[in-house]
């Protein structure tokens, strides 16, 4: 998965999950790279693919950097904050009632701004990237409907600061591992953006009561979690505090002056007042354990709008649940013949799934070294799939990947695994992240499918395309992630490396990768059984439990992410599904001719699109193959 924010804004505002951000428009990025005069004119002209519409690149090209100035968070993961957008790296975006209506008039005039472009003039690969800038800008119109919580051109987010999201949980890791501290100037940056950092937790808590005002109240479970890991933070000394041990330890690196002193006024001064200021708030709160958006006003219609955004489908949570059951039920069986080969054949699936999970000989200790060692098998992993790349793509990217325990202080609110996109300069791989907090979360037979999906041929392939042809990718691509096509992606990237024989000495392994298929599957149903059909909570545990097998703990946390981000888990397979719809009709049209690398490398290509756009790029493609 891609963690759901780095900020809120980067995620929802104007451009997109943060993993999924990699790179500019060539205009934006040329724009970085000087700032004469000549140079800076020069930046504006669009670097139009060959055959391109010059007027939608140039509109693109707009809209995009338009979009940038609003997220400065996203320029800096962009490696974009240099040049003439050097001011970004200094920011944090402005999530005032004031900011977003900024927002809201950048995203109307870039609506306004594309409507010029007749559609029916554009060919190939415009086609995609104008109804991907529309689809994208349509979907932000409709989260404006909505006046609570956060949402863009990515979907929406119910609560403004939950177990996973908040300028508690996200701040320190960006100052830290994204923002660039290479000379003097990157340390002002630094400091400027720290300052910001408690009015930016005093306007969340003034939306925080705002919202409740409007009975958009967090459950008590999610709202426990996260005041848990707001005490966690406050309890660090100040002066032991990422925020201070992150620029002095870099400072010192750089043989600048020790500014220790300065950061810890700054966080005992104002950034943990804003904090206790903001628990406060929220155990102020009068919260219950009702987990669905059916609960909040309006929350029905709330809801289809977030399945919409998240699958970029119109399908209804009925249908989505229905398709779950059924493909549930048709995983199992798969699974089932490989427990019975292996002797295993008392119990439920579920049943059975467990007992291997729980089982010691797959689990490592519970400790620095027993971590170590799973890390040490993702990247084991990642080298054992590399050689293998030919026969799923001929794209040759380098797509080089950094294998990194999730950060302890916001291990209780994050996913299970998730992985950030490289920066377009270069300077930083792709990140992948496990969640290192309870050992048995992560029995040795389940890392290799969760790997594929994260590392390669999954997210960090798909991001690597991104990253590695800033010039040609389009820009409302490389600003725009599509749950759906993403998620999708690396659920069909699990797929790939089992078809090309990762698993054909690894009986178990296999196991592990259909039993991640099959949690995607029941995803579908426990979410809108949550949230559109009034399941509980606990209900919604046992049901995944049951059917997957996977520890209480693990599938707590993820049905507490379903909880506070509702819809995005049923992008994964919704996606799936689509992808290979298409993939099947390729090979029917194409019959001898089709290549599934030709297939592949059309999909990654695009940057990712609405699974309304997937056809369209699939008859593309089986047009270049005929010639």
């Amino acid at each position: 998965m891609f963690p759901l924010s780095m900020t809120r804004r980067a995620l929802l505002g104007n451009t997109a999950a943060v993993s999924a951000l990699a790179a500019v428009p060539a205009a934006a990025l040329a724009a970085t790279e000087s700032t004469t005069p000549r140079a800076a004119a020069e930046s504006t002209k669009p670097r139009a693919a060959a055959g391109s519409d010059t007027a939608l690149a140039a509109a693109l090209a707009t809209i995009a950097d338009r979009l940038l100035q609003r997220s400065p968070e996203s320029a800096t993961l962009l490696g974009m904050d240099t040049g003439r957008n050097a001011a970004l790296a200094g920011k944090l975006s402005d999530i005032s009632a004031a900011g977003e209506a900024e927002d809201r008039r950048t995203q109307a005039t870039a609506k306004r701004l594309l409507d010029t472009i007749p559609r029916d003039r554009l060919q190939g690969a415009d086609i995609n990237n104008y109804d991907s800038a529309q689809w994208a800008l349509g979907i932000a119109a409709e989260g404006a409907g909505f006046d609570f919580g956060f949402s863009g051109t990515s979907g929406g987010i119910p609560y403004v600061v939950s177990q996973q999201n908040g300028t508690y949980q996200q701040a320190a890791e960006f100052l830290d591992t994204y923002h660039r501290v290479e000379d003097a100037a990157g340390l002002e940056a630094y400091f400027s953006r720290l300052e910001q950092v408690a009015p930016t937790l005093a306007e969340e808590t003034r939306r925080i009561a705002a919202d409740a005002g409007k009975g958009i109240i967090p459950p008590a479970f999610i709202n426990a979690n996260t005041l848990g890991q707001q005490a966690q933070l406050r309890a660090v000394p100040v002066a032991d505090s990422k925020f201070v041990t992150s620029i002095a330890n870099r400072a010192k690196k750089l043989g600048l002056p020790d500014p220790s002193a300065r950061a810890t006024a700054i966080v005992e001064k104002a950034i943990y007042p804003a904090l206790d200021a903001q628990m406060a708030a929220l155990k102020a709160l009068k919260t219950n354990d009702d987990a669905g958006m059916w609960k909040l006003p309006n929350g029905d219609a709330y809801y289809q709008y977030l399945l919409k955004s998240q699958t970029t489908t119109s399908l209804s949570a009925a249908e989505i649940h229905q398709t779950g059951w059924e493909q549930n039920r048709a995983i199992e069986a798969e699974m089932d013949k490989i427990l019975r080969a292996q002797g295993l054949t008392q119990g439920s699936v579920g049943e059975r799934a467990a007992a291997l999970t729980a089982d010691k000989r797959f689990v490592q200790p519970d400790s620095d070294a027993g971590r170590a060692a799973v890390l040490a098998t993702c990247q084991k992993v990642i080298d054992d799939i590399r050689p293998r790349l030919g026969r799923i793509s001929k794209l040759g990217l380098k797509a080089e990947v950094q294998v990194k325990r999730v950060p302890v202080d916001i291990q209780d609110g994050a996913g299970l695994g998730y992985m950030n996109f490289a920066s377009t300069d270069g300077k930083r791989p792709a990140i992948y992240y496990i969640n290192l907090k309870q050992m048995d979360y992560w029995p040795s037979w389940t890392l290799a499918s969760l790997t594929a999906h994260e590392a390669i041929p999954g997210h960090a392939w798909q991001g690597a395309y991104l990253a590695e042809h800033p010039d040609i990718v389009s820009p409302m691509a490389q600003l725009i992630g599509f749950n759906a096509f993403v998620e999708g992606w690396a659920l069909y990237a699990e797929q790939l490396v089992d078809e090309d024989g990762l698993y054909a000495d690894d009986p178990l392994g296999r196991l592990g990768y259909l039993n991640a298929q099959r949690f995607r599957a029941v995803r579908l149903i426990v979410d809108t059984g949550m949230h559109a059909m009034k399941w509980s909570r606990d209900k919604a545990i046992a049901t995944m439990v049951a059917e997957t097998g996977r520890s209480v703990g693990s599938v707590t946390s993820e049905i507490d992410r379903y909880c506070a981000s509702p819809g995005q888990a049923c992008g994964y397979k919704i996606g799936h599904n689509e992808i290979l719809k298409q993939r099947a009709r390729a090979a029917t049209v194409l019959g001898p001719k089709f290549d599934v690398r030709d297939f592949n490398d059309a999909l990654v290509a695009t940057g990712g699109v609405p699974l309304s756009a997937l056809p369209g790029v699939v008859d593309r493609m089986i047009a270049a193959v005929k010639g």
